[in-house]
């Protein structure tokens, strides 16, 4: 297949992610993993930076239009829930856009960096959206993928290691222990598992694909397990 083919079904990649390209070098380039590029060029790197600014600002107002009476650290806290690589990579699943990333053989064997990688995607796609059809373009996809996640959060706003730090705190506890415990995958996407330790307590565990997301997950999974209730928003969850 040449670069200037359309593959076999883009064109329902491109339905569902609510714009057809003019230009399908962009597409085809945001869907390339930099394991399957001839060098940088060609790969999703430079279209990732660019959507990542985009979905950030289109966010942005996104909350700032549906939230009048939020104060900034709830309108942060919704930014942060909405542009983690994890909502990315479900945004990216739900466009389908697995099928049509081009990924090297030595990426094809390491599963563990497939959420990773689809959140690359998803902010590459948006990057290459914008450059094709303009801010117009970028922010209606933006809204089609990211307007549900934001009137129905999947996630619980509150910052789990905040709340888990304010919990031990008000119980004379000393803060709790993040201790690093494993990690996976190559340098530049590895996978960490992260324990959280709470005097008195089991220690808790979990995975992410930053040392700040695995910490927050395993502050998460220590409050769901101990059934600790974050005032207005339930138990806590990854």
């Amino acid at each position: 297949m040449t670069r200037t083919e359309r593959p076999d079904g883009l064109a329902a990649l491109e339905d569902r992610i609510g714009h057809r390209f003019a230009d399908r070098r962009l597409i085809e380039d945001a869907l390339t993993h930099v394991s399957a590029a001839q060098g940088k060029k060609g790969s999703y790197q430079r279209l990732e930076f660019l959507g990542d600014r985009v979905l950030g600002v289109v966010v942005s107002d996104m909350l700032f239009a549906a939230f009048p009476d939020a104060d900034e650290g709830e309108l942060s806290r919704r930014l942060a829930d909405l542009v983690r690589k994890e909502s990315c990579a479900e945004a990216a699943q739900d466009w389908g856009a697995e099928r049509f990333v081009r990924l090297g053989d030595s990426e094809r064997q390491n599963a563990s960096l497939n959420r990773a990688i689809l959140g690359d995607v998803c902010e590459s796609i948006i990057g290459a959206v914008f450059l094709d059809g303009g801010f117009a373009a970028a922010q209606k996809v933006v809204a089609g993928a990211f307007e549900p996640r934001m009137r129905s959060p999947r996630r619980p706003l509150r910052d789990p290691k905040t709340t888990l730090q304010e919990w031990a705190q008000a119980r004379g506890l000393p803060p709790p222990a993040y201790r690093e415990t494993g990690r996976v995958g190559p340098d530049h996407a590895p996978e960490f598992t992260i324990s959280v330790e709470v005097d008195g307590f089991r220690a808790a565990e979990a995975k992410g694909l930053a040392k700040r997301l695995a910490e927050q997950a395993a502050a998460a999974a220590f409050l769901a397990r101990e059934n600790i209730v974050v005032p207005g928003f339930g138990k806590g969850d990854a």
